[in-house]
């Protein structure tokens, strides 16, 4: 036999012997500990991960210290998020536990990761199936696309009464200052079936708010010659004492589908909120942006909510200090708000992401940026405490779906997603709650028991504001 021949049957021999033995090994159940930072998307994935190694055989523990190892699910939207993670990873470097960085930061900046904790597994956003080979030593790499099915994937819940669906991944856009496109993608949009079949499962399991979730919910289904409107629509035909809260979409493909959306959210199984992203009040800065947008849209699409559903609750997000603005672009972001009059204003300054086209950009001097940051809050707090005091008097059916900051405390929620603190000294998590609103506060409103309902979804006239 010829050495070349030879060595390859040894080679294969060798192959095939270790294939044997990787199939017969036992391998020992480890007990898993996960850390999660970021949006309701990394929520999910920490939950699919946690179904994930379950079903793998594995344990999932609540605490750090009783571990084998411990993922750490990663954010990189800001600054600030991305030093802590980094932080935190050199510290979890330093012991005995293996470590897994998954996630945003594990995607979009892989050797940057690598190069910080060189001994961890790295699994990115798009392949979280591979988590269990991952954990148990087998795989030391997972990142790149792989165009799994998340919303067919097993999940372990964080909450018993809210649960997170995820819709899509990616978004369309090709925003200057966000580095989440290099994490998550273009739109893939997940089956409607497969949404569909999580929905039933969780409403059949207890869940009482369904979180639709993903970069951009707008863009749902355009993969897929279908809509965030029709995805509505089957999900509102699922039976059971539930609502449906539906995630962050961009003003642009609001805009495209702005009437069958706004029919969607008046079915009473959908929770009237819309969370849609200013940025800027300037159509200059929103050019630079590149957010594919005009002030005139947002503008359009808050008042065509307001006209068919007024009760609604409009969540907006801007950010101060992107590096062409001036004073006068900022003052337009201020009279936008002064304006519309969201009921949330989520604040950030601007922060360079690495690989972003604004990085590259000249930054305004941080004393201007804090400046602004600390002007933009204090209309935001003044414009949501007097939306607020609107509800007091407010009667009608609530849905506990969290557990307050302090002892003895309930987070309820309303048709239109307001927090309603409640005190109770028994377990309420999950349950149905009849209230009146007696105070309220910047960032919730303070209720009390008030009547029987004859059920959640009361379409009495208590149900609406004086």
């Amino acid at each position: 036999m010829p050495m070349a021949a030879m060595f390859k049957k040894i080679a294969n021999l060798e192959f095939c012997r270790a294939k044997y033995l990787m199939r017969n090994v036992k391998l020992v159940p480890m007990k898993v500990f996960i850390e999660t930072y970021g949006c309701s998307a990394n929520v999910n994935d920490s939950e699919i991960m946690a179904g994930l190694l379950a079903k793998g055989g594995h344990e999932m523990v609540a605490a750090e210290e009783e571990a084998d190892a411990i993922v750490v699910n990663t954010c990189t939207v800001k600054g600030p998020t991305e030093a802590k993670i980094r932080s935190r990873i050199r510290q979890l470097q330093g012991n005995s536990k293996r470590l897994i960085v998954a996630g945003c930061m594990a995607e979009a900046q892989t050797a940057a990761v690598q190069s910080l904790a060189p001994g961890a597994a790295v699994v990115g956003t798009h392949r979280i199936d591979e988590i269990v080979t991952a954990v148990e030593g087998r795989n030391a790499i997972a990142v790149g696309k792989s165009g799994i099915d998340k919303a067919s994937l097993p999940r372990i819940g964080v909450n018993k009464a809210v649960s997170i669906i995820q819709v899509n991944d990616g978004c369309l856009g090709s925003c200057t200052f966000c580095i989440t496109k290099s994490a998550r993608g273009s739109t893939f949009s997940y089956p409607m079936g497969s949404i569909r079949n999580a929905a039933e499962e969780v409403v059949a399991n207890g869940a009482r708010e369904v979180w639709l979730t993903s970069q951009d919910t707008g863009t749902y289904g355009l993969d897929r010659r279908t809509n965030l409107p029709q995805l509505l629509q089957q999900l509102c035909d699922i039976e059971g004492d539930f609502r449906i809260r539906v995630g962050m979409m961009n003003p642009t493909l609001a805009n495209h589908l702005l009437q069958p959306m706004a029919e969607a959210f008046k079915d009473e199984k959908v929770f009237k909120f819309l969370h849609i992203p200013l940025q800027a009040g300037s159509n200059k800065v929103l050019a630079a942006m590149k957010r594919g947008y005009a002030v005139e849209t947002f503008r359009k699409i808050v008042c065509k909510f307001r006209e068919q559903l007024p009760q609604v609750t409009i969540a907006t997000d801007i950010i101060c200090g992107f590096p062409s603005e001036t004073t006068d672009d900022f003052n337009e972001t201020l009279a936008i708000i002064e304006e519309t009059r969201p009921d949330v204003v989520n604040v950030s300054r601007f922060w360079p992401r690495p690989g972003t086209a604004a990085a590259a950009m000249k930054r305004l001097p941080d004393k201007v940026v804090m400046g602004r940051s600390r002007k933009a809050h204090a209309l935001a707090k003044e414009i949501a405490l007097e939306n607020n005091r609107r509800w007091v008097g407010w009667r009608g059916s609530v849905v506990v779906s969290e557990l307050g900051k302090v002892p003895g405390t309930f987070v309820a929620r309303n048709f239109a997603y307001k927090p309603i603190v409640i005190l109770s000294k028994k377990d309420m998590l999950g349950k149905s709650v009849a209230v009146e609103i007696t105070g309220s506060a910047v960032t919730y409103l303070q209720g009390e028991p008030a009547f029987n309902p004859q059920s959640h979804f009361s379409t009495s006239r208590q149900e609406s504001l004086s």
